[in-house]
């Protein structure tokens, strides 16, 4: 056995051990993304630095075999400064999307290219289920979100953006014409009540996402019919009232109660609501005629709410929607309402609250007209639909199908499982930091039955090589080029298809990045 030690932690590993492995025995955590068990491992990413603590000379662990007597350290500044660097160099060179454009354009962060391949399949039941993760009102929203998505979409620098409104409304409506509504199974019921004031979208989403998570929730209300300012300051030439009637009845159906017609006066805030709740949400959407809400703090444009929690300065009290700020979206209250719902979840499990983070989301700009062709590969070349029986009927089952079909899957197929963005996301690595002059234009390769290789996502470790080598495949994958223009691709001009005969999967799995994916 070798004895060495790593962040002060001495360590016995059989002799041929690397330093990676050997710290994996100690419970001690170092990034690796060119690493796999069974293979020579070629150090190029350069995220498994470990500094020699008596040299101080960097070292990559991962092709480093342990001798008696070593000493490194793995968490100290300089080890994480350059674990960074290392990362930021190599998204310098990466082109291409964790998420889409449309989805960072979502106030809600709605999957919408999954929506899109959900419905060009026919699955509009499952498209509904991807939908309601975000947006829990999504048949209103149909019809008078202002699409921000849309102005996002890349497909509108070829010709026009997704109709993505109209889909997301289809689905909505396909379950309420079908009579088989999709709610989510809920948690465990954990006895404990929230009292929702206002059942506008955000009063809606907070109880609709309260509810799934196992609470029971009272929706009050100073009208006589749920649905706040969607109801009362939008026309039914422009929302149909049947709509709202079906989204409220849905979650009514779903366990809220409703308690309408009922003014929340000051006196009734303090006797009836807050001694009968465990929290409560405020969610009216007015300020003006609510005296209950003077106890409240307040800044310029409503109650002052915590960053991101949307706690007030009422232990248990939280406010979201117009009552915080004029929403002119409702999506963004709808966005609220479960992010309100979540903060609360919090609260009543006595845990911190948090203001969310989001993940590192590596992006390019605008297509270069020379990639549009690329990114048909994955659409088709109609152009965009409009509802043959108008507006207000929406899309059929075909014309959404038509329509969804021409979304150009701009999300990553590993947006989840990344190694590059995890540790770019971990090490707070900044995307920007070496880009100099213009990017590389995107390519991809469909020649595959199920795999799409998009090189220019490549970091190449050459784990893939590796392995088409160890698997005998006749062409495989190697290093093609010299210096800064070498690539990973198929020799002797050959496809994707040529190259990965039996080892495709092997090739997808140990990808540490996008570059190699399955096609769905």
């Amino acid at each position: 056995m070798i004895n060495i030690t790593i962040d002060d932690k001495s360590i016995s590993v059989p002799e041929g051990t690397t330093v990676l492995n050997a710290a994996k025995t100690a419970g001690i955590k170092i990034p690796s993304m060119c690493f796999m068990e069974g293979f020579d491992n070629c150090p190029s990413c350069m995220v498994c630095l470990v500094k020699d603590r008596k040299s101080g000379n960097l070292l990559s662990s991962c092709a480093l075999i342990v001798t008696e007597g070593m000493d490194f350290l793995s968490n100290v500044p300089d080890v994480l400064e350059a674990r960074k660097e290392a990362l930021e160099l190599l998204l310098s060179d990466h082109v291409g999307d964790c998420e889409a454009p449309c989805s960072l354009a979502c106030p809600a962060g709605m999957d919408i290219p999954l929506m899109n391949r959900l419905i060009a399949s026919g699955k509009f039941t499952e498209s509904l289920r991807v939908v309601k993760e975000q947006i829990a009102l999504p048949y209103i929203l149909g019809y008078i979100c202002p699409a921000p998505c849309e102005k996002a979409c890349r497909r509108k620098q070829i010709d026009e953006p997704v109709s993505i409104c109209h889909l997301k409304r289809f689905v909505a409506a396909e379950d309420e014409l079908n009579n088989n509504h999709q709610l989510p199974v809920k948690l465990i019921n954990t006895n404990k009540k929230v009292a929702i004031i206002g059942t506008g979208p955000a009063g809606l989403a907070s109880a609709f996402y309260l509810l799934k998570l196992g609470y029971q929730c009272v929706l009050f209300d100073k009208n006589e019919l749920a649905g706040g300012a969607v109801r009362y300051n939008i026309t039914e030439e422009q929302l149909p009232r049947n709509v709202i009637d079906a989204e409220v009845e849905l979650i009514r159906s779903y366990g809220a109660e409703f308690r309408l017609n009922l003014l929340i006066t000051n006196n009734i805030f303090k006797t009836d609501i807050k001694p009968n709740f465990d929290a409560i949400i405020i969610a009216t959407g007015d300020i003006s005629v609510e005296n209950y809400l003077s106890q409240f703090q307040y800044n310029n444009t409503g109650i002052l709410v915590e960053d991101g929690t949307f706690a007030t300065s009422e232990i248990g009290v939280f406010a979201c929607g117009g009552v915080i700020r004029s929403q002119k979206m409702a999506v963004r209250a709808v966005a609220q309402g479960k992010a309100t719902a979540i903060s609360v979840d919090r609260y009543l499990k006595s845990l911190p609250l948090e203001k969310p983070s989001k993940r590192f989301n590596s992006r390019f700009d605008k297509l270069n007209p020379l990639e549009y062709n690329e990114y048909l590969k994955e659409s088709i070349a109609d152009l965009r639909l409009s509802p043959k029986g108008g507006y207000l009927i929406g899309f059929n089952k075909d014309e959404a199908i038509i329509e969804a079909m021409r979304c150009m899957h701009c999300d990553c197929r590993k947006a989840d499982n990344c190694k590059l963005r995890d540790f770019a996301d971990e090490y707070k690595a900044d995307r920007k930091k070496y880009l100099i002059g213009d990017r590389k234009l995107l390519t991809k390769h469909f020649q595959h039955q199920t795999v799409v290789y998009e090189p220019e996502k490549c970091i190449r470790c050459g784990l893939c090589v590796a392995i088409t080598v160890d698997n005998k495949e006749i062409t495989g994958l190697s290093y093609v080029g010299r210096g800064f223009d070498v690539r990973i691709d198929v020799p002797f001009n050959k496809t994707i298809k040529d190259g990965l005969t039996h080892a495709a999967k092997k090739c997808v799995y140990s990808c540490p990045t996008g570059a190699l994916a399955f096609k769905e």
